[in-house]
C-alpha cells in the first residue's frame, strides 16, 4: 500500500476520534445546561410559592376559647420513708425497706394495682457533725477539724394512684398506720383528658368560627379559606392538701374525708382567615 494512501487513513482515523470527543463534550456540556436550568426552575418556583404564601393575602384572626368542666377520675399522693441511722448503711436500709414494703404491701391488699404505685426516688444521704472553732484575740488562729460522717439518712418516696374514691382516707390513714413518715401532696386529675380536650376544642373552634362571621359581616367581606388554625392549652391547677407527718394520733384514729371537686378543662385556638 502506497504512504500516502496509510497516513490518509491515519489522518483521516484521528479526525473521527477527534469529531467523538467534540461529541461526547458537546452532550455532557448539553446535559449540564439541563442540570442548571432545572435547577433554576425550582428555585424560581420556590421563590414564586413564597411571594403568594397566605402571608401575602390580606386576612384577619379570631380567637376563641372551649371550656369543659369534669370530675377528676384519679387521685394522686405521695408518701416518704425516712430512716435515720448510724455508720451501718444495711441496717439502715433494711429498716427503711421494710417499712416502705409494708406500706406497699397494704396499697395492694387495698386493690391499688402494680401500674399505680411507683417508686419516685431514693436517696442516701450522709450526716455530718460541724465543729465550731472560734478564734480569740489573743490566741493564734489554729485549724479547725473537716466535718466527719456521723451517720447516714435514706429516705424513699413512693407515689400512688387511687382510681376507687371511696377508698381514699382509707388507705391515706392505712399507709401512715404502716410507719411512714409522711403522707403529701394529695391532688385529683383526670387520666385521660384526649376526650374532654376534644370537646373544648370544638367548642373553641366553633366559637372562633361565629366570632369570624360577625366581624365579615360586619366589615361587610366575605371569608376566604382558612390560612392557620393555633392552639393554646390553658393549665389544669389541681387541688392538693399536705396530710402532714406520720404517727399522728388523730390523724391514725379516724381517716379523713376527701371530696374531689371538678375541674375545668380549657382550650384556645386563633383561626387566620383570607378577606375576600
Amino acid at each position: 500500500m502506497p504512504l500516502k494512501t496509510i497516513s490518509d487513513n491515519y489522518k483521516l482515523k484521528q479526525n473521527n476520534n477527534m469529531d467523538k470527543k467534540i461529541k461526547n463534550h458537546l452532550g455532557i456540556g448539553a446535559l449540564v445546561s439541563m442540570v442548571i436550568l432545572a435547577t433554576s426552575s425550582l428555585i424560581f418556583a420556590n421563590i414564586y410559592s413564597k411571594s403568594i404564601e397566605p402571608s401575602s393575602y390580606r386576612s384577619f384572626s379570631v380567637s376563641g376559647e372551649g371550656k369543659v368542666v369534669a370530675v377528676p377520675d384519679v387521685a394522686q399522693f405521695s408518701f416518704s420513708v425516712i430512716t435515720e441511722g448510724g455508720k451501718n448503711i444495711g441496717d439502715i436500709q433494711q429498716e427503711n425497706t421494710q417499712k416502705a414494703n409494708r406500706a406497699i404491701a397494704l396499697l395492694k391488699d387495698s386493690g391499688i394495682e402494680d401500674k399505680d404505685i411507683k417508686t419516685a426516688s431514693y436517696s442516701l444521704q450522709p450526716r455530718y457533725q460541724y465543729f465550731s472553732c472560734p478564734v480569740s484575740k489573743n490566741s493564734s488562729a489554729k485549724p479547725c477539724p473537716p466535718p466527719e460522717i456521723v451517720g447516714y439518712t435514706i429516705s424513699q418516696t413512693v407515689s400512688v394512684k387511687i382510681r376507687d374514691f371511696e377508698k381514699i382516707g382509707e388507705i391515706l390513714s392505712g399507709v401512715v398506720q404502716s410507719g411512714v413518715n409522711s403522707v403529701s401532696e394529695l391532688s385529683f386529675t383526670i387520666d385521660d383528658r384526649t376526650e374532654i380536650e376534644n370537646q373544648a376544642r370544638q367548642e373553641a373552634i366553633a366559637v372562633a368560627i361565629s366570632k369570624a362571621e360577625s366581624i365579615a359581616q360586619a366589615g361587610n367581606f366575605n371569608l376566604g379559606k382558612i390560612l392557620s388554625i393555633n392552639e393554646n392549652s390553658f393549665p389544669v391547677f389541681n387541688q392538693y392538701k399536705t396530710l402532714g407527718i406520720g404517727g399522728s394520733e388523730d390523724f391514725a384514729v379516724s381517716a379523713p374525708v376527701i371530696e374531689p371537686g371538678s375541674q375545668e378543662v380549657s382550650i384556645g385556638v386563633t383561626i387566620s382567615y383570607e378577606i375576600r
